[in-house]
C-alpha cells in the first residue's frame, strides 16, 4: 500500500481508536516474515517491543531499489511497521536517503498519539533503513 493511500484513509477515521484499529490492519497485511530471520542481526535496536527488519536491495544497482520486510510481536508496532515500509520500501536508496518521514508521520499526527516509547522506536526504525539504504549506496 502505498503512504498516500494511508494518509488518506487516516484522514477518513474521526478517532484514534479506529486508527489504532486501522494501524493493527495494516500490521496484519504485512508480507510475512521468515522466523529463520528473527535474528539478532535483523533486531532492530532501540525499540521496547521486538521489532526485525530485512532488507533484499537490487542486485547490479549503484543505487538499488530496496525491498523491506519487517515483523514485530507488538500489534501496534506492526501497523506502525507498515506505514514505514509504505513510505521506504520498494524505492531506490538515494531517494530512501532523501525522504522526509517527519512530513508523513506528522500528516497521520502519530507524535501526538503514540507513546514516547514507540515514538523512539520508531526512530529507531527509520535509522536502520536509512542506514541500509546508506550502505547499499556505498557498496555499489
Amino acid at each position: 500500500m502505498e503512504i498516500q493511500e494511508i494518509v488518506e484513509n487516516f484522514e477518513f477515521l474521526d478517532d484514534w481508536e479506529d486508527r489504532y484499529k486501522y494501524l493493527i490492519e495494516l500490521g496484519n497485511d504485512l508480507e510475512p516474515f521468515p522466523e529463520a530471520q528473527q535474528s539478532a542481526a535483523n533486531k532492530v535496536q532501540g525499540c521496547v517491543s521486538q521489532v526485525w527488519i530485512t532488507a533484499e536491495p537490487e542486485a547490479g544497482s549503484a543505487d538499488p531499489k530496496i525491498h523491506f520486510i519487517g515483523t514485530s510481536d507488538a500489534h501496534i508496532v506492526r501497523g506502525l511497521i507498515a506505514v514505514t515500509m509504505a513510505i521506504f520500501s520498494d524505492r531506490k536508496a538515494s531517494e530512501i536517503l532523501e525522504t522526509d518521514e517527519q512530513a508523513y508521520f506528522g500528516e497521520l499526527q502519530l507524535s501526538e498519539h503514540i507513546t514516547p516509547q514507540r515514538s523512539n522506536g520508531l526512530r529507531a526504525m527509520v535509522g536502520r533503513i536509512k542506514e541500509i539504504a546508506k550502505q547499499n549506496l556505498q557498496a555499489a
